[in-house]
């Protein structure tokens, strides 16, 4: 059952032009769907495991779109002996003067595993540049060298799962006063999230450039509308279960096609998105 057939609690925007934020209010039907395909990850997870398979899942977006409520979606029933969350820190000085790909490469997965990059190597092609974190030489040799990067893992077997979480600016903006006066949220605060409205445009002219540069056949970008985070935590993994062909898969009576108003490939007309 859509989420969208539930009855909705909008928030009031922060401008007009602002998309509404919609919280499903459906609870059942929610939790019922999210469960299933819970089960789902669970049998993908085992199949994985069984096959000696190697799985990588990017989860980036603009800071408030919603990665980390997916990710605690997809994890919170699989075998954790299974599975690795990485969410790296600021780099070390040590880390500084290492291939920026060095730190990555000693998280890849081994056999039987699947990876969840909370944030990944993508760091440098949108937050560094548009924070000052990384150098125009840095920055530039990055992109080069991601998609021969990529390339290599794809050669070697891993799978790639690339998923961009969008979300508008003014949801962007409600998020973050939640983050502010929330108790349990409050850590996820920080001296980026203060300068991301600011930054709108510029986080946009390089998330375009990454898109149109790192989006290839063997690891494409994907894009999850964020805006409603109920629909986004179904359809992505929806996503995610349709590109693994685990065992069982087509004994199921659940579809796992995702709805592509809320998950798509990128493509130049979609460079609009957040």
């Amino acid at each position: 059952m859509k989420t969208g057939s539930a009855k909705l609690i909008v928030h009031k925007p922060t401008e007009e032009s602002e998309p509404l934020e919609e919280i499903n209010n459906g609870k059942l039907d929610y939790k019922t769907d999210l469960k299933k395909l819970q089960i789902e990850l669970v049998k993908m997870q085992r199949w994985v495991q069984d096959h000696n398979k190697r799985v990588i899942i990017i989860f980036e977006g603009r800071d408030g779109s919603g990665k980390g409520g997916a990710i605690k979606r997809f994890t919170e029933h699989l075998n954790p002996r299974a599975l690795q969350i990485v969410a790296l820190p600021k780099p070390s000085e040590l880390e500084k003067g290492q291939w920026y790909f060095q730190r990555y490469v000693n998280r890849l997965p081994n056999p039987g595993e699947i990876i969840f990059f909370d944030r990944s190597w993508y760091n440098r092609a949108v937050v560094e540049p548009v924070n000052k974190f990384c150098s125009e030489k840095e920055y530039k040799r990055f992109m080069r060298q991601v998609p021969e990067f990529e390339h290599m893992l794809y050669e070697d077997g891993i799978k790639i799962i690339k998923l961009w979480f969008s979300v508008s600016k003014g949801i962007q903006l409600s998020r973050f006063e939640e983050r502010k006066t929330n108790p349990l949220k409050n850590w996820k605060h920080s001296d980026v999230d203060e300068k991301a409205q600011e930054l709108w445009e510029e986080y946009g002219k390089y998330k375009k450039k990454m898109f149109s540069q790192t989006h290839t056949a063997f690891a494409p970008w994907v894009i999850v509308k964020g805006n409603r985070k109920a629909d986004a935590r179904l359809e992505s993994i929806r996503y995610v279960l349709s590109q693994v062909n685990y065992s069982d898969k087509d004994e199921i009576d659940l579809n796992l096609s995702p709805d592509p108003n809320v998950v798509f490939k990128y493509h130049r007309s979609t460079e609009k998105n957040d």
